[in-house]
């Protein structure tokens, strides 16, 4: 079986929801006629070299067994854009169809996902030196200031945006302060990209089931070293300010308290963005969803697109 030059298969899903499990047989099987696979993730926090236990990074044997494309490529304290991203992720679909590999763009970051399909959003660049003025504001001005400052240049980003989302609250400002124009005017793409042939795959699981499985997970980090890890990447110098150190697993231990307050708050957090992963993912169309359990229905959905001509 060969693919069409142009296809990538997408497939994802919230948080512990089994995605890498479906991958891993998808990489061994017989109806893909020895066609390799290449991952290329689509985690906004798995880009971040060090957070390896709290962002559920593939190791070294899986990555062995089956190549991940970005993948530790910045450092904690760096941003990553959502344009950056696309930008990789494009070079890195085109490189494993050029050798012949079937590229799978997944992971569970909703906003990556739908950036590729229908193309970054039109806002402006980050300005790193209204960045930087920004952080300075946040730290002499206070939150609360910044807040009041975006209800009054935009009103609807304010309404949108979480009170304690200060990441997203700053990127509001940054963009009326470069533009003179409200984040919420730069309206998204609404055509997918005419670049990829795709197949978007969805997978989920009965909510009760979804979130027994989240606290599984929490505790597998725990048992696997989690605090450990954070201690090392706030002696490296990163800390509440890196945009890495923000991902749930890590911010909880940046905010201090008792460790067995620490892992309650990680597994309410992971709770509620798995049911926001799943609200968002669910607005986009086109999507085929499977329970992950059906491995039947999601290789009979790809082996029938790959036969497609594109």
């Amino acid at each position: 079986m060969s693919t069409a030059s142009n296809k990538v298969l997408v497939l994802f899903g919230p948080t512990a929801v089994g995605k890498t499990a479906t991958i891993e047989r998808l990489a061994s099987d017989d109806r893909l006629h020895g066609m390799p696979v290449v991952v290329v993730s689509c985690d906004s926090q798995q880009v971040y070299k060090g957070l390896d236990i709290g962002t559920a990074k593939p190791g070294a044997a899986e990555r062995a067994r089956i190549p991940h494309r970005l993948i530790d490529i910045a450092y904690p304290d760096e941003s990553f854009s959502v344009g950056r991203f696309v930008e990789l992720a494009d070079k890195a679909c085109a490189d494993a169809l050029a050798a012949g590999a079937l590229p799978i763009l997944s992971g569970g970051t909703a906003y990556y996902i739908r950036a590729f399909l229908y193309g970054p959003p039109p806002a402006p660049p980050a300005d790193p030196v209204v960045r930087a003025m920004l952080r300075a504001e946040l730290a002499t001005r206070g939150a609360d200031a910044l807040r009041r400052e975006l209800a009054e240049v935009d009103p609807a980003s304010a309404a949108r945006i979480s009170p304690a989302d200060l990441y997203r609250t700053t990127r509001a400002l940054e963009v009326y302060r470069c533009s003179g124009k409200p984040l919420s005017s730069f309206a998204p793409p609404t055509l997918p990209r005419a670049r990829w042939n795709t197949l978007t795959l969805g997978l989920d699981r009965p909510r009760a089931e979804l979130y027994a499985r989240v606290e599984a997970r929490v505790d597998a980090m725990m048992a696997a070293g989690l605090e450990a890890e954070v201690a090392a990447l706030r002696a490296a110098g990163y800390g509440p300010e890196s945009p890495g150190m923000k991902a749930i697993g890590y911010a909880e231990f940046c905010n201090g308290g008792e460790l067995t307050t620490i892992v309650d708050a990680i597994k309410l957090h992971t709770r509620r963005y798995a049911k926001r992963q799943l609200t968002f993912m669910r607005s986009l169309p086109g999507v085929r969803w499977f329970n992950a359990d059906d491995y039947v229905g999601v290789v009979d959905t790809i082996t029938g697109w790959l036969l497609e001509t594109a």
